[in-house]
């Protein structure tokens, strides 16, 4: 969410954690009980000595099934703070991700989701993330906006119908666009964009900015990555950049309030975590709904436990 929350969480992954979840082929990945909570069966019941992560099992740079993600290392820092136990609950995130995780009890918190997701109860933002270009340092180009001459001397791989494809329209670039597929293919490694502009199959690279930053960072070719200006002002349906945030299920309204603790007490130790992993982040932006609603009522007060913070 791209996860969600977490864009992710792809970006359309990180708006809507994205298709049918799967059992782990993986012995060494915990699968889902698919009884588990149906009429008659038995359900979990929440153990509040733990901190219980939602999570994808193989989802790099977010989380793994090893626990080496940077969502994974944010989940630490939190459960060290709050004196809990860290454990999780593996899924995809692709299309049933909710439905079979936070929503059916499993686990009760997901660590990336954008901060206006209405189907959970979201945290402050914190950390703000958007698309980035990346390119082969060896190409020496020198790509600032969508106007940069530089965009039209190769092929432009991009998330088909992602926001970004909309500033590309706009400026003349679909003919140099490679598409990749918006729905998460299990078969290929969450770097399959970077991994093909190592190669020279694409010379440019328009990706979520956790994952492009990221596996740049990774790679054995040297790698320039530059965020991508704002474009919603121009056309809201080309927004490149969302608010982050842990959420939880609506009714938990106390466990948000305990999470949101530790998130304010450790927001140094998160940005390192995020500068680490070559994860770019932006300052957040407060003129959303949400972030007018905890500025003026508070995260604990009555109303900013209303809709208006989920929308």
């Amino acid at each position: 969410m791209f996860k969600p929350v977490k864009i992710q969480l792809s970006l359309v992954a990180l708006l809507a954690a994205t298709a049918n979840i799967s059992h782990a082929a993986d012995p060494d990945i915990p699968s889902l009980n698919p009884d588990e909570g149906r009429i008659g069966e038995i359900r979990r019941v929440v153990d509040e000595s733990e901190f219980k992560v939602c999570a994808d099992p193989e989802n790099m740079p977010y989380s793994n099934a090893k626990q080496e993600g940077f969502e994974d290392k944010i989940a630490q820092v939190l459960a060290a703070d709050l004196g809990k136990k860290l454990t999780y609950t593996y899924a995809y995130s692709r299309q049933g991700f909710m439905r079979n995780t936070l929503n059916a009890n499993r686990c009760d918190v997901v660590m990336g989701t954008t901060s206006d997701y209405d189907a959970m109860r979201t945290s402050k933002p914190y950390y703000r993330a958007g698309h980035v270009f990346v390119w082969r340092k060896d190409s020496n180009y020198n790509i600032t906006d969508w106007t940069s001459p530089d965009l039209r001397k190769g092929f432009i791989g991009v998330v088909d119908k992602s926001p970004a494809t909309i500033p590309m329209d706009a400026n003349g670039l679909i003919a140099n666009a490679r598409p990749y597929r918006i729905q998460r293919d299990l078969n290929l490694p969450p770097s399959f964009m970077i991994d093909d502009l190592a190669k020279g199959d694409i010379d440019i690279a328009i990706e979520w900015g956790p994952i492009g930053g990221y596996f740049a960072k990774q790679s054995k070719v040297p790698m320039v990555v530059v965020p991508i200006p704002e474009y919603e002002t121009q056309n809201a349906k080309g927004k490149e950049y969302w608010n982050i945030s842990v959420g939880v299920r609506k009714k938990d309204k106390d466990r948000m309030a305990m999470i949101q603790g530790a998130l304010d007490r450790n927001q140094d130790k998160i940005m390192k975590i995020l500068d680490d992993y070559g994860i770019p982040h932006v300052p957040v932006v407060e003129g959303d709904s949400l972030m007018k609603s905890y500025k003026k009522y508070g995260a604990n007060s009555k109303a900013a436990d209303g809709k208006d913070l989920q929308k």
